[in-house]
């Protein structure tokens, strides 16, 4: 794909992990335009960014370039993207990171605009690394598909998935990380207070968490064996609030963002 200029409206942590993406598979373009109301935001993120040019407050500079990413969180989409419509090309191609507004609902915002993808962006993607579901437009040519497609293997992986599942990634791919960092942390830290070095420390518990996932579905042993394969359990008596804790509060959050 020739290079294209980027656009992002919206410069808070998203926008700095695609940047970082795209920095670390060396696929940066010249020429990047990112938007935000808040200026120590995006102070921060040209820091890291040096030849990122900022704009504060308006959004039409950076809805004008080929490719324009919108990060904003949906309440403020309606209002951001009838200010802009009338700045992107006829040509580009908008992404969509947020949950819940469809490609419908967005096109309505831009005036009828339908050249929009909508991807759920992964955080492992700063480290190209991400599961990124999206979604593309009916309209969009193949040759046009598959260079975007090229494009997004900068951030990782990248399937495509029927849209009325994005909100179900939402919940399990983008905020999953949440779930488990607190822990994966407090094992290494709680490694390293036992003796082991910081890098045996980290080795021990990568190895652990990718041999723990690789047994759930590689064994092919039901869950009950496979959760029966170690015979002390040292938390099992916490594990009914911990699952407690995730079917109450996950499934009220999808149904937050479907509803």
């Amino acid at each position: 794909m020739k290079e294209k200029s980027l656009g992002f409206i919206g410069g808070g942590r998203i926008t700095m992990i695609l940047l970082s993406a795209l920095k670390k598979n060396q696929s940066l373009p010249e020429k990047i335009v990112v938007s935000d109301r808040n200026a120590d935001t995006l102070g921060a993120l040209q820091q890291q960014f040096p030849n990122v040019r900022t704009v504060t407050g308006g959004n039409e500079e950076a809805a004008a370039q080929d490719i324009v990413f919108v990060a904003l969180h949906p309440p403020a989409a309606g209002e951001v993207l009838g200010s802009v419509k009338g700045a992107i090309k006829k040509d580009a191609v908008i992404v969509s990171l947020m949950p819940r507004l469809t490609i419908v609902q967005l096109s309505g915002m831009l005036g009828g605009f339908s050249r929009i993808i909508r991807m759920i962006p992964n955080a492992p993607a700063v480290i190209g690394k991400g599961y990124n579901p999206l979604v593309y437009p009916v309209g969009l040519a193949k040759e046009e598909k598959a260079a975007m497609a090229r494009f997004f293997t900068a951030f990782g992986t990248c399937p495509e998935v029927a849209e009325g599942k994005l909100e179900a990634y939402a919940v399990i791919t983008a905020m999953g990380p949440t779930y488990l960092w607190f822990q994966l942390y407090e094992l290494e830290a709680l490694a390293q207070s036992f003796g082991m070095t910081e890098g045996e420390a980290a080795e021990a518990v990568r190895q652990m968490a990718e041999g723990t996932l690789s047994t759930m579905h590689v064994s092919g042993l039901a869950p009950e064996r496979v959760m029966d394969l170690v015979p002390v359990k040292p938390i099992g008596a916490d594990e009914k609030t911990i699952l407690a804790s995730y079917r109450e509060k996950i499934p009220r959050l999808y149904a937050k963002l479907k509803n």
